[in-house]
């Protein structure tokens, strides 16, 4: 039975599974894509001119897909109305959905989406590739980390 109030659903009601699998198979489907042609080196990066555009916009469609994954995870639990995505975060941090770890690097992930996004004329393609590289890894802990409070989640509801 699910129990609404206005747009709010009661804490622990339901959980869009169904749209947050979704996304988490996008994120991984942009992030082969991206694994598939960054090369091994940032000489290699910088010669690949459009699809080093390609890369980027992967990029920031896999985190702008973390966030949502975030805020349909807040709203479905009713964690209160956050002012920022911030608030977001901290709200599955405090509430043990992800671990500070975590919400430390979806933070990051974010940060970095926002430099891509508003500074991408003057993106210095270096420091890019190596935070790239460096954190690609990040985006199958958070699919991890979501799978298993899903599980949680759905092992609550039956107990």
């Amino acid at each position: 039975m699910i129990i609404s109030i206005g747009s709010e659903f009661m804490k622990g009601d339901i959980i869009r599974e169904d749209i947050i699998r979704t996304k988490m198979a996008e994120i991984e489907e942009s992030i082969n894509l991206v694994e598939e042609y960054l090369p091994e080196d940032v000489e290699g990066f910088l010669a690949l001119v459009l699809v080093k555009d390609g890369i980027y916009k992967r990029i920031e469609f896999a985190v702008e897909s973390v966030i949502d994954i975030c805020a349909i995870i807040n709203t479905d639990l009713g964690l209160g109305i956050p002012t920022t995505e911030e608030d977001i975060v901290e709200n599955l941090v405090k509430n043990k959905i992800l671990s500070r770890e975590m919400g430390s690097t979806v933070k990051g992930m974010k940060g970095f989406r926002n430099f891509l996004v508003h500074r991408y004329g003057k993106v210095d393609d270096s420091v890019a590739f190596e935070s790239i590289k460096s954190g690609i890894e990040d985006f199958s802990r958070f699919i991890e980390e979501v799978k298993g409070f899903l599980y949680r989640h759905r092992s609550e509801k039956t107990v």
